[in-house]
């Protein structure tokens, strides 16, 4: 499983790659965004990554695990605005993304996710993987403590 810090990182040393090469240089009037156009456009891609249920679910998440990467994260609306104003250089760093990867050279992708228990919910004490597993949802089994298994084929 890769850790989501890793797998930020990843992706934000190859957008800060591609925004130069894509975008002009950002101009404009007033005081200068908290975060810069490659740590806008990498939360954006994250976001969409981890499949949350909202721009509020995400934003709380970003707030509880993410401020160590992202210490000027700006308020709720404010990260919204930018990230509506970065739109279509998010689309177009996916599409670089994509072409880097090789993805659309691919005949088939099944991607697929499951839960993977490793101990009753409701009991105490650290579990098996303290601090890699957690307590989630799944629709099959209910509450579970465990992780979550991401298949791509």
């Amino acid at each position: 499983m890769v850790a989501p810090d890793t797998f930020l990182t990843t992706v934000y040393v190859m957008v800060d790659d591609c925004c130069p090469s894509q975008f002009p240089p950002e101009v404009h009037s007033g005081p200068r965004a908290s975060l810069s156009r490659s740590e806008v456009i990498t939360l954006g891609l994250f976001g969409q990554w981890a499949c949350f249920p909202g721009e509020r679910a995400f934003y709380r998440y970003a707030q509880q695990h993410l401020r160590a990467a992202f210490p000027t994260l700006p308020h709720r609306t404010q990260f919204n605005r930018l990230l509506r104003r970065h739109y279509t250089g998010l689309i177009a760093c996916f599409l670089h993304l994509v072409d880097l990867l090789d993805g659309r050279h691919v005949l088939y992708e099944a991607l697929d996710s499951s839960a993977v228990p490793t101990r009753e919910a409701k009991r105490r004490g650290g579990g098996w993987f303290p601090g890699l597993a957690d307590i989630g949802w799944s629709n099959r089994l209910g509450w579970y403590e465990g992780c979550h298994l991401l298949s791509a084929v």
